[in-house]
């Protein structure tokens, strides 16, 4: 606790006089943050380290396994924050970032680390999902880590499939004002994969070449184009 009370205290001293006329604009002004990123609690992915992001910039949720629940009636810290983002501060993107070495997705892998932790277990049947493909569809003979991060993996595009539940994400999305985007963050090399919708996989991400969106809106064009005019008719 003592080296969070001397951060404070750096912060105060060093760090916020050279962003004071930021942080006062912000205070006056509000915020209009870029995106929405829902990532992991593990102290060690950071989200604003992680894309070099000021004050303002990003929106963040965080859970243990970057969970996204599917959307119910039942209210939620996630729902909730989704619901804030895109409704109220008009964010374009949403991505969910999973990470390697995840705890979340150890527990899933090895249930009994989560015999003493109840809600834990509960709280990662949203992503049971996830293991279920890795157990189904990959090879039988991978290590206890590949299996991980390849439960990780999954996990991203299992909750990217839940977002899509959520009526505010749906109906940005069917407007084509939103993007939704899956992330996997290597904590030992520092690299960001994302994943590519089109191809069903995660890619690398290179400077000089469009980034790869997991989902993209798909306009305003209609499942039903003829609506209006049937009902009309009616």
């Amino acid at each position: 606790m003592n080296d969070l009370l001397k951060g404070i205290s750096s912060f105060r001293g060093a760090v916020f006089p050279n962003h004071s006329a930021l942080y006062r604009r912000l205070a006056q002004e509000g915020q209009q943050p870029q995106a929405l990123m829902i990532s992991c609690a593990d102290s060690r992915v950071m989200p604003e380290t992680i894309t070099q992001s000021g004050p303002g910039e990003l929106f963040v949720c965080r859970n243990a396994g970057n969970i996204v629940p599917p959307f119910s009636t039942a209210n939620g810290g996630v729902s909730s924050a989704i619901e804030y983002a895109v409704l109220a501060l008009g964010v374009r993107d949403i991505i969910v970032c999973g990470h390697s070495d995840c705890g979340a997705m150890k527990g899933l892998c090895c249930p009994e680390l989560l015999k003493p932790m109840p809600n834990v277990s509960a709280w990662l049947k949203h992503s049971y999902a996830a293991h279920s493909i890795v157990c189904e569809a990959y090879p039988a003979d991978l290590s206890e880590r590949q299996k991980v991060r390849a439960v990780a993996m999954e996990n991203v595009v299992v909750q990217l499939n839940h977002l899509r539940t959520h009526p505010s994400v749906a109906a940005k999305l069917a407007t084509n004002d939103v993007t939704l985007h899956g992330w996997f963050f290597d904590i030992e090399t520092g690299e960001v994969q994302v994943y590519d919708g089109a191809t069903a996989s995660f890619t690398e991400i290179h400077e000089n070449r469009p980034l790869p969106v997991a989902v993209t809106g798909r306009g305003h064009s209609r499942v039903m184009p003829q609506a209006a005019s049937a009902f009309a008719a009616e």
